[in-house]
């Protein structure tokens, strides 16, 4: 749950507004976040399903008696779960999901669908408590003590609920979806206007305080003990993947 959370602040207006800079440091226009939203938010409900189906599947198929147990069954038995879940045939069909495939992840998918539930629950806590949560200094300290330093010591259940003060449930997650465009695109500008008025919280160097290596198998891409700094093995890797696509720019 930590990753998705993490990775939702970056698709918040109000991080963008501060964080999201070309090279010449102009933050990211409205237009584009605008764009996004109106494109995106109506279909959000298509990825629930898509990410729920698999979960479905997989209960249906170990549920079936062992008599049942054949290629064609199989194959009807997720056809019937897209149509079911999903409306119709999926653009990635169900028994192309590399989960359900291989045997040690089997029974695994349904840690993302719980995973971005925990995000929601988490972010729908914060956001209720402190008003906002980018650059917030009260965020890190009540995930160190209640996610990270109780660590694989205690159930992810019982981990959401010790920070949320609620069982996991999907309801701040419905809620999101059920937020109309028009009162999305509200809270977003008004927290993208007060984030470019702020500017980032953080400039200059970074000092994450901890030894950075990056490898591409046997072959070392950078190491920020010998780079000297996260933003100098920051570069390094951003020159290596441009070498790699054939990207001459840089």
């Amino acid at each position: 749950n930590q990753s998705m959370f993490l990775d939702s602040l970056v698709k918040d207006a109000a991080w963008c507004g501060r964080y999201a800079r070309d090279r010449q440091g102009q933050v990211v226009p409205w237009d584009i976040l605008e764009e996004r939203i109106v494109s995106g938010k109506p279909y959000q409900v298509f990825e629930l399903c898509r990410l729920v189906a698999p979960c479905y599947f997989e209960r249906a198929l170990y549920e079936l008696p062992e008599d049942e147990v054949t290629v064609e069954r199989i194959q009807s038995l997720a056809e019937e779960v897209e149509r079911r879940i999903q409306g119709g045939a999926s653009p990635r069909p169900l028994l192309a999901v590399p989960h359900i495939l291989a045997d040690e992840s089997s029974c695994y998918y349904h840690g993302y669908v719980l995973a971005e539930m925990s995000a929601f629950q988490t972010r729908a806590y914060f956001l209720e408590k402190h008003g906002h949560i980018v650059d917030n200094p009260a965020i890190g300290p009540a995930l160190t003590e209640k996610y990270w330093v109780p660590g694989n010591s205690a159930m992810f259940l019982d981990l959401v609920e010790g920070l949320t003060g609620k069982p996991l449930s999907g309801e701040a997650w419905v809620s999101h979806l059920k937020e109309p465009v028009k009162e999305t695109l509200k809270r977003e500008r008004s927290d993208y206007d007060e984030a470019v008025k702020k500017g980032p919280a953080v400039s200059g160097e970074i000092d994450l305080d901890m030894r950075v290596r990056i490898v591409d198998g046997d072959e070392v891409i950078t190491d920020s003990q010998q780079t000297g700094s996260f933003g100098a093995s920051a570069e390094a890797f951003e020159r290596y993947v441009r070498r790699r696509i054939g990207d001459s720019s840089l």
